[in-house]
């Protein structure tokens, strides 16, 4: 009897994942994009104070430029700007 429950547990959680795999697949692009365009936005406000618009959380973003450095070329090119808007440094 254990070993029915077993695999009827086993067989359910196979199911179970392969229909949230069918029901989340037409919203993966959508969420995919909205989660890019909240990064995009949070790149914006964490390197604004260096594009010279006003920032009122520029303290507490600061520490995470050095950090976000790395993504900043990629995020640059999406936005469409061919070079980087900072004059303090190049990244192409």
């Amino acid at each position: 009897m254990q070993l029915k429950v077993a695999a009827f547990k086993q067989w359910y959680k196979k199911v179970s994942e392969a229909g949230a795999l069918y029901y989340n697949a037409p919203y993966r692009a959508a969420i995919a994009r909205a989660k890019r365009d909240e990064d995009d936005l949070f790149m914006l406000l964490v390197f604004s104070e260096m594009m010279g618009i006003p920032n009122p959380a520029s303290w507490y973003t600061l520490e995470l430029q050095p950090l976000l450095l790395e993504r900043f070329h990629d995020w640059h090119v999406r936005m469409g700007m061919p070079r980087s808007p900072l004059d303090q440094f190049r990244c192409c």
